[in-house]
């Protein structure tokens, strides 16, 4: 079912493509995937591309896939090594999931953070106390390594 499944969301992704966002698989086994997102207009993020690492583990759909940050990002739900603060990613994953639902619920963190749920608490505080530093941090952040 894991290979049927897998093939079924490679052929979604090349014929329903969605502005910004793609992936692929980076191995003949597809258990590596290179996924990549454009920060969305009308955030710090915009015009970055951003290179994320899927791993599909063993057991998806039942498991969800393991997505990190290529790229340093200042955002309070993703810390200095990539890892992404997400419940689809944890305990809110179901197997109706897809990978593209995954990479545009990623898109839409960049929109809308949630602060109340940080990795990076330090980053979520100046996101509540002083939204316009955080922006510009986060611009500097997008101008620097996406």
């Amino acid at each position: 079912m894991k290979a049927t499944r897998i093939e079924r969301e490679i052929a979604d992704l090349c014929t329903n493509t969605i502005p910004n966002i793609s992936a692929k698989p980076r191995s003949a086994d597809k258990k590596l995937w290179d996924g990549m997102i454009i920060g969305p207009e009308d955030t710090p993020y915009f015009g970055g591309i951003f290179n994320l690492d899927i791993v599909i583990p063993s057991d998806y759909p039942y498991k969800p896939p393991v997505v990190t940050f290529k790229n340093k990002i200042y955002h309070p739900n993703i810390n200095d090594k990539g890892t992404i603060c997400l419940d689809i990613l944890k305990d809110q994953w179901s197997p109706a999931l897809t990978i593209s639902k995954v990479l545009l619920s990623i898109s839409s963190l960049l929109e809308k953070p949630n602060p109340y749920d940080p990795l990076s608490p330090e980053i979520a505080r100046l996101y509540l106390a002083d939204i316009k530093s955080f922006n510009k941090k986060a611009r500097e952040y997008t101008e620097k390594y996406a």
